[in-house]
This record gives C-alpha cells, sequence and structure tokens, in this order.
C-alpha cells in the first residue's frame, strides 16, 4: 500500500497549487490603477483601495517581497500628507469657507500665480486631499502587484522580442521588493548590535545601505541574465528585423497614445479605445515576428488559463465601469465631485459595479502554495500552523516566489538549450 506523504494535504490536487501568471496581476492592477486615474471621488478611490487590500490579504504568499504592501500604503499616506502641506503653503487661493490663516510672504511679479501661505479654505484642502488621494491609489494598486507576483517569474513572462528591455524593467521592478528585504536584514542587525532601528536616528543610519544593498541584487540580477545567455537570438535578415522593429515601436505609441486618450475624460472619443486597439493589434505583431527569433526553451513555464483571463476581465471592468460612468448622465459629475459648494459626493453605480468585480482575484485566483501546503513535520506538534507561517521569517535568499525553501528546480526553472542556456 502506497504511503500517504504529509507534505501534500489530502483531498487536494497537486495541479491547483499554482502561482497566477504574473501578466495577470499586471493587467488586474493596471485596470484599477486606470480606474483611479480618471477619478477624484474619495468614496470611490477608498473602495478602490479597499478592494486592492482584500485581494492581497487573500492571495499573498509569505515570499518575502510579500511584506511590501505596507511599505507602499505607508509611501501612500505620506504622499496625501504632503499635498496637503504644499497646498496649505504653496496652493493656489480657493475661494470659500476660511479654515485658517498662513502668515504669507510677498512674491515678486515674475513669479505670478505661486503664493506662499495666505488664507487656507476648506474647499482647497478637499481639492488637495481628493489629488493626494488618487495618487496614492495608484501606488498601493502597484504596490499590490510587486506583493502577489515575483518580479524576476515576471521577467521570465516577457516576450521574446522584449528580452533587453525585459532586463532593464525587472531591475527597477525587483528595487522596490529588494528594498523591503534589505530593509528587514539592516533593521535586523542594528537590534542586535543594540542600535535604534525607529525615529530619524535610524533612518539615517538605514537608508544609504538599504538602496545600495537593493540596488546590487537588482543589477546582480541582470548580470546573471546576461550569463546564462538570455535574450540570445537566432539570426534572421535585415528585412524581418527592420519589420519588427517597425511594428513594434508604432505599437508602442500608437497604445501610449491611446491609453492617455482613455484615461483622459476630455479627450476626442476617437482618441481612445480605437488607436489602443489598432496599437494592440500593431504590437502583437511585432511580438509575435520577434518572438519567432528566440532560441531558447523552457522547462515549466506559466500556464495562462482560465483563473488568468478571469482575474484580468476583473481589473480591466474597474476601468470599463468609469468609462461607462463618465458617459451617463450625471456620471462625469460623480467621477469628479464639484468643491464649489461643498457636498456629500455620490457614486456612480457603473464605476461601483465595475470595481466590484475586481474582486473576483480573492475567489478566482489559485490559492498559493505557501498558503495551500500542510503542517511539516517540524510543526506537526502545532496543529493548524501553516507552511508560509513557518517560514515567514526566513531570509530571501533561501525562499522561493512560492514562500518554499529554495531547491534546484526553483533556482533554475528553464532548461538550457545546448550552447546558449536560459533564464
Amino acid at each position: 500500500m502506497t504511503a500517504i506523504s504529509r507534505s501534500q494535504p489530502l483531498g487536494r490536487h497537486p495541479a491547483t497549487d499554482r502561482l497566477l501568471h504574473p501578466g495577470a496581476w499586471w493587467l488586474w492592477a493596471g485596470g484599477l490603477a486606470a480606474a483611479a486615474m480618471r477619478t477624484t471621488n474619495p468614496f470611490l478611490l477608498g473602495l478602490i483601495i479597499a478592494v486592492v487590500a482584500y485581494v492581497v490579504a487573500a492571495r499573498r504568499t509569505a515570499a518575502p517581497w510579500s511584506r511590501s504592501f505596507a511599505s507602499f500604503a505607508r509611501l501612500a499616506a505620506f504622499v496625501v500628507a504632503f499635498r496637503l502641506v504644499i497646498q496649505i503653503l504653496f496652493g493656489v487661493r480657493v475661494p470659500g469657507t476660511t479654515l485658517f490663516t498662513v502668515p504669507s510672504v510677498g512674491l515678486p511679479s515674475w513669479m505670478a500665480g505661486v503664493t506662499l501661505g495666505g488664507p487656507v479654505t476648506a474647499e482647497a484642502l478637499v481639492g488637495a486631499f481628493n489629488q493626494g488621494l488618487r495618487l496614492a491609489t495608484v501606488l498601493i494598486c502597484f504596490g499590490a502587484v510587486n506583493t502577489l507576483c515575483s518580479p524576476y517569474r515576471l521577467l521570465r513572462a516577457l516576450p521574446a522580442s522584449l528580452y533587453e528591455a525585459g532586463v532593464a524593467v525587472t531591475v527597477a521592478l525587483a528595487f522596490a521588493p529588494q528594498a523591503v528585504i534589505q530593509a528587514g536584514r539592516i533593521r535586523e542587525a542594528r537590534r542586535l548590535r543594540g542600535r535604534p532601528v525607529r525615529g530619524v536616528a535610524a533612518i539615517r543610519g538605514m537608508a544609504l545601505p538599504v538602496l545600495e544593498g537593493a540596488l546590487d541584487r537588482s543589477v546582480a540580477l541582470a548580470a546573471s541574465m546576461d550569463t546564462r545567455g538570455y535574450g540570445r537570438r537566432a539570426p534572421t535578415s535585415a528585412r524581418v528585423q527592420r519589420l519588427t522593429g517597425l511594428a513594434t515601436g508604432l505599437g508602442f505609441l500608437a497604445v501610449s497614445v491611446g491609453v492617455y486618450g482613455v484615461l483622459d475624460a476630455g479627450a476626442p472619443s476617437g482618441l481612445g479605445l480605437p488607436v489602443l486597439g489598432a496599437g494592440c493589434v500593431a504590437l502583437a505583431a511585432g511580438l509575435f515576428m520577434g518572438g519567432t527569433r528566440a532560441v531558447r526553451t523552457r522547462y515549466r513555464p506559466d500556464p495562462w488559463r482560465g483563473p488568468e483571463w478571469l482575474v484580468s476581465a476583473s481589473g480591466l471592468a474597474a476601468l470599463a465601469g468609469t468609462i461607462v460612468a463618465a458617459r451617463l448622465v450625471g456620471g462625469a459629475d460623480a467621477l469628479n465631485p464639484s468643491l464649489s459648494p461643498l457636498g456629500w459626493p455620490t457614486l456612480p453605480w457603473a464605476a461601483v459595479a465595475g470595481v466590484a468585480l475586481a474582486l473576483a482575484p480573492a475567489v478566482a485566483a489559485p490559492v498559493p502554495p505557501g498558503l495551500a501546503a500542510a503542517p511539516t513535520n517540524r510543526a506537526a506538534d502545532r496543529p493548524g500552523e501553516r507552511l508560509g507561517e513557518d517560514l515567514g521569517e526566513a531570509s530571501g535568499d533561501d525562499l522561493d516566489e512560492t514562500g518554499h525553501p529554495r531547491t534546484p528546480a526553483s533556482v533554475d526553472d528553464d532548461a538550457r538549450v545546448p550552447g546558449v542556456g536560459a533564464a
């Protein structure tokens, strides 16, 4: 009789324990961030933040970079507070209900439009808070995607024609998670040495080592990719290379213009979705032609299945909801409420429904293996404790993207092509 392994939970097939494709998480977060860019309604922005926080809590793994969401949340709170301070000191003096007056300083005529001090009205503070909250919501959305998926898996999922650019982008995306990991290590080292870990003195002593360590680890990632022959391509004719570069460049340009048309509610209707669709077609053609030059194989590729489609569609549904709301009667005023006179903003039902659909990943996304694993033998005497909790304090060098101990299979996940090598 075959023995049942304790490491595999009963009633659960191993294929269900997988990580969602990183592209699906980025589409989901990008849709929510784009929806936040189209509104200054504080209630709707707060709803987006609540949805993002709930999904992160439901699908966060035990990997070290999954702790970066709290750092992004603190950064978002700082952005809101900083925007209020800027409005109080240097903002445009909006007429309305004066709350208090800041001592003002006269400025020369060539600085017209800039003020230093003066009366601060409730309308000005509410407007500054709404604008700061919008930027904070965007930061939280991208903080969520850095928490939910590994930047290394994103690098592996990039098309073959974007390998060179992918290395540079991954170095940038890996900087924030690596900074969080490095900050934890330096904080622990300072605590063991009896040095302060909170306050201004701690920040002054930790800032430079954290930035230096995070940058070094990100650059080391790019160097390892280059050493393995990452991005090597088969030889092709100059004509095919020119066509590929032209299609990819025009596609990126059209996508950029189309995204601007979609995000800007005042842009012409023909500048948004039509240009975006044409750009996506041209970009897909360029990436497909570039992908035919790839010479590497992949041992364990990230699949794109039903959960990926549902997660991507739920994020884009939030953007679609704000677009539909702007076209309805009174929807534009609800998305960007007027500050004169002040009043309670109304919630556009179309935008609320779209943001509510963005909760789908909390159910549709596969449960990460680090959360679904049964207790190990080491923790058998503590029923109910999960493997991810046991490894929560482990070093980032000892864990893979799922939060499990790093193994040879997780270190080198792709099969190498003879004579080329793969990341």
